[in-house]
């Protein structure tokens, strides 16, 4: 998917047609987005014991179809890849040609990445001895 959080873009089409803002979130597998302040609908609770009833207002996913990422200059763009000569994949712009941003896309940490690993297998670890007592 050439579309990644961060990611400014403007609506194509739609109710919000027109409307420029951020990507908040990515779902790659159906092909959508979810764009800040963009297709807002509201969700009705029903009043239950102890809480009142609310309308609370949520983002819904955009097809990746109705919106068009921004370039620097603030016009619609497309986005395709090109491969440097040390092998790195970049994101560029279409019809400028200049690289999208690498800080408008936010990364894992190293740090966080190994602690995950740690983590994993700790668990793993312990379940094996559960199981052998």
């Amino acid at each position: 998917m050439k579309l990644r959080v961060g990611d400014n873009v403007i609506v194509t089409a739609g109710k919000d047609k027109g409307v420029k803002s951020e990507i908040t979130r990515v779902i790659p597998k159906s092909n959508k987005v979810v764009v800040r302040g963009v297709n807002m609908y509201v969700k009705h609770t029903k009043p239950m014991m102890g809480r009142s009833g609310e309308r609370t207002r949520t983002e819904r996913p955009l097809s990746t179809a109705k919106v068009a990422i921004l370039n620097q200059e603030g016009a619609p763009d497309r986005v395709g890849y090109v491969v440097d000569k040390k092998g790195v994949k970049q994101r560029i712009f279409k019809k400028t040609g200049n690289a999208v941003d690498a800080a408008s896309t936010p990364k894992k940490s190293a740090a966080a990445a190994t602690a995950k690993k740690t983590t994993a297998k700790a668990k793993k670890s312990t379940k094996k001895s559960a199981k052998k007592k």
